[in-house]
């Protein structure tokens, strides 16, 4: 059967710069994004005893349980909309809202910190995930373009830009911190100025990808609703399939994103500071890794290679659940080469066997598969973690051992189609 034409593809002058505009934004909006991550344990469970850190006399613990999974939460519902939006209303004009919304949900929840209101601040930071969600969009732009430019490439010199941003935030976070609470959360809300100049500047309007003048114009919410993300799965059975295995690989990956900090406060006593350079040590081996993986042949196999990069992942992960304090810190920081490459690999084959669904689209439904990970694995890890760290790791570790040993028979499975690459 003939594929279906991807209507996603685009033209544009001067591809590369584009690239690095994109590249650009990135870097800078991720920063904002990531500067609150290493401060959440200090404030809670380092933090003074008072109406916030104990709302409702609950544990310090199971509070910051609750703020890691407000803001992914938003970014979960917003993923579900805003990357098949783009493929509707142009790409540059969705960035253009969401990142200056994103601005105003950091001064509202710095505004929350300076009141000690601990529920305006889980409001603050569920509004803010609402318009974060915008990876998925940079990501679609840069597929748009993979007649111009190598998609698995582009994907990389992305990634890597994502994981420098998650260097320098959570760095500047950690050393900020002491400055005030409300610190970090003003200079990430700074931070989106300079994203909206560079999406001003340099990245081209062009044309909504799924904007068809010979098919019959539908309302705005109408259309929205069938180009919703989740409405892949009741389509494809191939792509959940792939939501199942990368929803279990995601728990491992955020048990330790979101609960690292916690593990080295509690094993190692570290504070903001020292959390926020392990942090950066991290990120700049998921830096180096996305930067190797973009000047790598691109494999014939993606998925077995991306299946073999997730179980060096779960193992990794897995010994966090026992190895003493130093030797769990350089895991910590090694994690970031498998999870790097992984993250290159993976969406670069999504993009390519999926495209005529709307690169906005798929890339959005990988967007809402990890944000729901992430909030699953907040609010499990904020009860698990007050028994202990080490159990979350464990629990994360087990996930991604499955969903390795699924992605590897998929795979196999992949291997034996003729027209493996395009949509079945």
């Amino acid at each position: 059967m003939k594929p279906a034409p991807d209507l996603s593809a685009i033209t544009v002058r001067h591809p590369q710069w584009v690239l690095v505009a994109v590249c650009a934004l990135a870097l800078m909006s991720t920063i904002g994004v990531s500067m609150p991550y290493p401060i959440l344990a200090p404030i809670f469970v380092g933090g003074p005893v008072d109406g916030f850190t104990h709302f409702a006399g609950l544990d310090p613990k199971f509070l910051m349980g609750l703020a890691l999974a407000a803001n992914p939460l938003g970014i979960l519902l917003g993923s579900l909309f805003i990357g098949p939006l783009s493929d509707r209303q142009g790409r540059r004009q969705v960035l253009g809202l969401t990142l200056s919304a994103t601005l105003l949900g950091h001064a509202l929840t710095a505004y929350a910190l300076s009141e000690r209101d601990y529920l305006l601040f889980i409001f603050a930071r569920w509004v803010t995930g609402l318009t974060e969600s915008n990876v998925a969009v940079a990501r679609a732009l840069l597929a748009d373009m993979h007649a111009q430019i190598d998609r698995t490439r582009a994907f990389a010199w992305l990634n890597a830009c994502l994981y420098m941003g998650w260097l320098l935030g959570p760095l500047v976070g950690g050393l900020t911190l002491p400055l005030g609470e409300a610190v970090p959360f003003v200079l990430a809300g700074l931070a989106m100025l300079p994203c909206l100049m560079v999406l001003m500047l340099w990245v081209p309007a062009g044309q909504p990808p799924l904007v068809d003048g010979s098919q019959p114009k539908r309302g705005f919410w109408s259309a929205l609703g069938e180009q919703q993300v989740l409405g892949l799965l009741r389509r494809d059975r191939l792509l959940a399939t792939l939501f199942a295995l990368q929803l279990f690989y995601c728990l491992g990956v955020n048990a330790l994103y979101e609960f690292a900090p916690l593990w080295m406060l509690e094993n190692l006593g570290f504070g903001s500071v020292g959390i926020a350079w392990v942090t950066a040590a991290q990120c700049a081996a998921m830096t180096t890794a996305s930067v190797i993986a973009g000047k790598l042949r691109q494999s014939r196999r993606p998925l077995r290679r991306a299946g073999l990069l997730a179980l060096c992942a779960a193992l990794g992960l897995s010994a966090l659940a026992v190895l003493p304090g130093q030797l769990g810190l350089a895991a910590i920081i090694g994690l970031g080469l498998p999870l790097a490459l992984y993250n290159a690999v993976l969406p670069a084959w999504v993009s390519e066997r999926f495209a005529d669904y709307g690169q906005g689209r798929v890339m959005g439904l990988l967007s809402t598969i990890f944000c729901l990970a992430n909030v699953l694995m907040a609010l499990a890890g904020g009860l698990i973690s007050m028994l202990s760290t080490r159990w979350i790791m464990g629990l994360g570790g087990l996930t991604c051992v499955i969903a390795a040993l699924a992605l590897l028979r998929l795979a196999n499975q992949e291997a034996g189609r003729p027209d493996e690459g395009s949509k079945p």
